[in-house]
């Protein structure tokens, strides 16, 4: 398998290099810092699959799965990233990635997905494949998301640990107003407390 990586942190994409350079179902790898700079390798690179993250400096990895697919169309394409929200999975499915895997996944588990990509599969973390299933399923209305854009942020910080003050921090509002979203949050999905409001924030696919 022959691959190409594109992500934009140095630390992050070295240790990947490293990391699958010494696998030996890979036989190369290439690396990018940015979308533009593969794209400028275009006509010379010679891949199977490509690996990208989509928070990059210029090009977003949306834009460079598109943009790289209808280039090169026989190229698996995964998406390697901390990002779970929805919007972010279905446009870069939609966009030409076949795989979508989330950083903080064992080494293991990226390699193996990798090769399971290259065989014609299309692996997902987890969570993700959750919030593919929950898009095809004929979800009765009571289970659509009721939560604004704010609210469902404000519930992604609250699965990750965070307090009123660094939430309050983290989107540049009040705390007080924080405890507001929070009360409204819990009346809109039935909760009793912050358990129950993670539980049906999972069930719905918030987070």
């Amino acid at each position: 398998m022959r691959l190409a990586l594109v992500e934009d942190n140095t630390v992050t994409r070295e240790t990947l290099k490293l990391l699958l350079s010494g696998e030996p179902s890979i036989e190369s790898v290439q690396t990018y810092g940015s979308g533009e700079e593969l794209l400028e390798d275009l006509e010379q690179i010679v891949i199977d699959v490509l690996l990208v993250d989509l928070d990059l400096p210029g090009m977003h990895g949306t834009e460079l799965i598109q943009k790289f697919n209808q280039a090169r169309p026989t190229v698996e394409i995964m998406v390697y990233t901390i990002y779970e929200d929805r919007e972010n999975v279905f446009a870069a499915i939609k966009a030409g990635a076949s795989g979508y895997i989330l950083k903080g996944s064992s080494p293991r588990e990226l390699i193996e997905s990798l090769q399971s990509l290259h065989q014609g599969g299309a692996p997902m973390s987890p969570k993700i494949a959750r919030k593919v299933i929950l898009e095809f399923q004929d979800t009765p209305e009571e289970a659509q998301n009721p939560l604004s854009s704010r609210e469902s942020n404000i519930v992604r910080c609250v699965e990750q640990g965070l307090s009123y003050k660094e939430i309050a921090e983290r989107l540049s509002i009040s705390p007080h107003t924080v405890h507001t979203h929070i009360k409204n949050i819990y009346e809109k999905l039935q909760a009793r407390n912050r358990r129950d409001a993670l539980t049906s924030a999972r069930r719905i696919g918030i987070i």
